[in-house]
């Protein structure tokens, strides 16, 4: 490869990469909470709350903290993709439009992730330190979700 062919692959890649910047996903970001969010139709306990959203409601939730990355593409995709995906899951904001046995599924779900410690992502943890689940933390939100779902 001649010197001139590689300078215009470098060139033709790093305008790909300017050129990706002004392609950014659309904010996870509603300025009130919904009236189908978890919260508003059961009890959850001030230090439950906290817990998850902390550790889960970025992905779970119709409201994202964005880390600063989030604007340097294609980390903003890549972060977007993983929001949608974890919200497909389980969306704690739409919570109340799922049908009973669906909502009895998900906290099922909540309890099963928890306990093979699959949640919250290690990809996640990594970045965001405060979001990792202590022993405590982790029994708080399994006996909160196990009561939530036997009232169901």
């Amino acid at each position: 490869m001649t010197p001139t062919t590689r300078k215009k692959i470098l060139l033709g890649t790093l305008a790909a990469i300017i050129a990706m910047q002004f392609f950014q996903p659309a904010l996870n970001i509603h300025s009130h909470p919904t009236h189908t969010a978890i919260e508003k139709h059961f009890d959850v306990p001030a230090d439950v709350q906290q817990i998850l959203k902390t550790s889960c409601y970025d992905c779970h939730s119709n409201n994202t903290q964005y880390p600063w990355y989030f604007k340097l593409q294609p980390l903003g995709w890549w972060l977007d993709h993983h929001i949608e995906e974890g919200k497909e899951h389980l969306n704690f904001d739409e919570f109340a439009t799922y049908t009973a046995d669906k909502q009895k599924h998900k906290l099922e779900e909540v309890v099963e992730t928890i306990q093979g410690h699959e949640m919250p992502l290690k990809s996640y943890t990594l970045v965001h330190r405060d979001a990792q689940l202590n022993s405590t933390q982790q029994q708080q939100l399994i006996k909160w979700a196990q009561q939530l779902q036997q009232r169901l």
